[in-house]
């Protein structure tokens, strides 16, 4: 997927670099799986996990599976290359998806948004989930929702 493929940004990291905290997430994604931490005391969803909850300051989570699925909250379509080797990368979209199974105005995630026409990308078009395994690590991705 990040080999200079039109509108992929390739992926920078090499290692998660996680800790206790963000480790779960990673652990999941290696499986194709999206999960995300829940407060235990509020109920409240955390992305990127934090350790102490911003709503009740707990420090009890449980980790939930989620479907993988969501809508776009909101994007940018990059046109001009951060440096010349990403010029065949260009354009591509990074969009702030907003995750399905996260109560209310639920989690959103920031994410390359690939497989599709970046003039198409609207508000609220559905997406899902798509992993790229790398060496160490797994990066998540959305692409146009199949339906």
């Amino acid at each position: 997927m990040s080999d200079g493929t039109p509108g992929v940004f390739p992926s920078i990291m090499t290692a998660t670099f996680a800790d206790e905290t963000t480790q779960p997430f990673w652990d999941a994604a290696a499986e194709d799986r999206l999960v995300a931490p829940r407060c235990s005391g509020c109920g409240t969803f955390h992305l990127p996990p934090v350790p102490i909850c911003f709503a009740c300051r707990g420090t009890q989570t449980e980790w939930v599976e989620l479907p993988g699925t969501g809508s776009v909250y909101s994007f940018t379509v990059v046109r001009h290359p951060l440096s010349p080797d990403l010029s065949s990368s260009v354009p591509y979209a990074t969009g702030i998806i907003e995750l399905d199974g996260t109560q209310g105005a639920g989690a959103r995630m920031i994410a390359n948004i690939i497989d599709c026409d970046v003039e198409a990308i609207d508000i609220g078009d559905r997406v899902e989930i798509v992993f790229e395994h790398l060496d160490e690590i797994s990066v998540p991705r959305f692409r146009p929702a199949s339906s």
